[in-house]
């Protein structure tokens, strides 16, 4: 089922976290702030919405690191009914794609519940001051990959936090599977 989170919550602040990458090494918010501001982002491995645009995350968050954004992934699904999506396939996942940025893992889901992460890909893209400025779309891909001329939705407002502090009024919700939480 397509899950697809509220709107931009102008402002709000980020939250500051500290998650184990695949191999065990931790990783705070610190830690990958960018100078002009900083992406965060829920994905997993299983997901057919992430999947269909994986290689895409990666060549844009190479421009967005390159432009002083600073860029982290983070995976917070139930593993044990996800296994899929535990830090040995996570490390392979990076590996395989080619990721310039941190791929961390929530076991306890506290981070995705405090970003109000909804569904993967979810992105949260802040200002240079960890105010959100952004809650929308890579671009118009949906299960499968949009045109290869898809207008880059993601990259073009980060780029603009960058150089304004402020993302576009207007924004696309991110689609994707639901967050895999843990049963009670």
């Amino acid at each position: 089922m397509a899950v697809s989170p509220p709107v931009c919550d102008f402002g709000a602040p980020w939250h500051d976290f500290t998650l184990p990458d695949p191999d065990g090494k931790a990783v705070s918010l610190a830690d990958i702030e960018g100078s002009k501001g900083t992406l965060v982002m829920f994905i997993c491995n299983h997901c057919p919405y992430v999947q269909a645009v994986l290689d895409r995350i990666v060549r844009d968050a190479k421009e967005m690191q390159a432009a002083g954004i600073g860029v982290v992934a983070i995976s917070a699904n139930d593993v044990v009914e996800y296994p899929g999506d535990g830090p040995k396939q996570m490390k392979a996942e990076a590996e395989k794609h080619g990721f310039s940025f941190p791929y961390l893992y929530d076991k306890s889901q506290d981070t995705a519940r405090a970003y109000g992460a909804e569904c993967t890909p979810d992105f949260f893209g802040y200002n240079a001051d960890g105010r959100l400025q952004y809650r929308g779309r890579l671009d118009s891909s949906t299960r499968q990959a949009g045109p290869a001329d898809a207008k880059r939705e993601l990259r073009d407002a980060m780029m603009m936090i960058a150089k304004t502090g402020k993302g576009p009024v207007n924004q696309v919700p991110s689609m994707g599977c639901s967050i895999k939480w843990k049963s009670a």
